[in-house]
């Protein structure tokens, strides 16, 4: 993987991109869907993970990157994570390969795409975390991030996925392609 993708942010962040990228980056296998009942999502996802979630207020500034995507997440309490990910553009389940390194700085660079602000409630269902999104510009999605170990195939995550999107009643017809930072690039709020 290139290590140009993200040279320039280093003198901004204070981040080595060494620090960032490793040839061995975790992996998830997520989703991406509009919600329509926010209320009736929350309260099955309470149901399944019997528990309230935890409300995360989140400000993601998304940086010009030549190969994935580069995020710089304030979460607004005065820390900050430096988030790299690979993932393809399409419906449903798909592998997303990350890197996340904790930062104090949460601001600063020449290279921004954008910004996206939102409030998260986070549920967790096992090995999944359910994310209820309120996001600034678009209104309500969910993401499901089923957190693979490493003796899972992306097969038996996608059918974790495709098990937990039919328990909280989001069908095919609502899934999103591409990152929050997209839809709002493409006016889709």
């Amino acid at each position: 993987m290139p290590l140009t993708a993200c040279r320039t942010f280093k003198s901004a962040a204070g981040v080595s991109p060494r620090s960032v990228l490793s040839s061995e980056m975790p992996s998830n296998v997520e989703i991406k869907a509009r919600v329509s009942n926010a209320t009736q999502l929350a309260e099955r996802a309470s149901q399944l993970s019997q528990s309230e979630g935890t409300v995360i207020r989140q400000q993601d500034t998304f940086f010009n990157c030549s190969t994935g995507r580069l995020k710089l997440r304030n979460l607004m309490d005065g820390r900050g994570q430096l988030i790299f990910y690979e993932r393809p553009d399409c419906d449903g389940p798909k592998v997303s390969n990350y890197s996340i390194s904790d930062t104090h700085r949460s601001r600063g660079t020449q290279r921004v795409k954008g910004e996206v602000r939102k409030e998260r409630r986070l549920f967790l269902v096992g090995q999944t975390r359910v994310h209820l999104d309120t996001v600034e510009g678009l209104g309500h999605y969910m993401e499901l991030e089923v957190v693979m170990r490493e003796d899972q195939r992306p097969e038996e995550g996608e059918a974790i996925a495709r098990s937990l999107m039919k328990e909280l009643g989001v069908g095919d017809d609502s899934l999103v392609t591409g990152a929050y930072m997209d839809l709002l690039l493409e006016g889709q709020g």
